[in-house]
């Protein structure tokens, strides 16, 4: 029998195999499925994870790599084992559940940070709106506040009076 956490061969726990009429669950330590997008914030933050682990080998092997060019895998063949073994090492299952709960963890944080920006350009946008005098039917994404205070007569032959400007400057 393999350890705690450790299945004893690949068929174990597919319902595959002798007597396999009947399907057993792994446990699992993160049983809340994401989405792909998500899966890959998990990569990104597991990469960075190993990346820091490892740091001391990469930096040793990006000095022995600069300034070279097609010598790189005879000069610096040890050092890039060495961080290769480093990455390996770590790069574990138990190091992606880690990732991954960093990542679960930080979710809450990032969407409180998501609702604090969007209560901050309501906030922003109310005081336009009252700076400017603004009704809210009026205010257009390319909408400048004068135009409406103007009166009909007045924007109407704006357009035209601004057409005739460009076409004296372009004299």
């Amino acid at each position: 029998m393999a350890p705690a956490g450790e299945r004893e061969d690949s068929s174990a726990g597919r319902g595959e195999g002798v007597g396999g009429g009947e399907r057993r669950r792994m446990p699992t330590r993160n049983p809340m499925p994401l989405s792909a997008s998500q899966e890959a914030q998990v990569r990104e933050v597991f990469n960075a994870q190993v990346r820091e682990l490892c740091a001391k080998d990469i930096q040793a092997f990006a000095a022995c790599a600069s300034g070279r060019t097609f010598t790189i895998p005879f000069t610096c063949r040890a050092l890039a084992r060495a961080m290769n073994g480093c990455m390996q090492q770590h790069a574990t299952a138990a190091q992606h559940d880690r990732a991954r709960e960093d990542w679960v963890a930080g979710r809450l944080a990032r969407q409180r940070e998501r609702e604090r920006k969007e209560r901050r350009r309501e906030e922003q946008e109310r005081f336009l709106r009252e700076w400017w005098d603004l009704p809210d039917h009026l205010r257009g994404p390319g909408d400048r506040p004068g135009d409406h205070h103007q009166g009909n007569s007045s924007s109407s032959s704006s357009p035209s009076s601004s057409s005739q400007n460009s076409e004296t400057k372009t004299r």
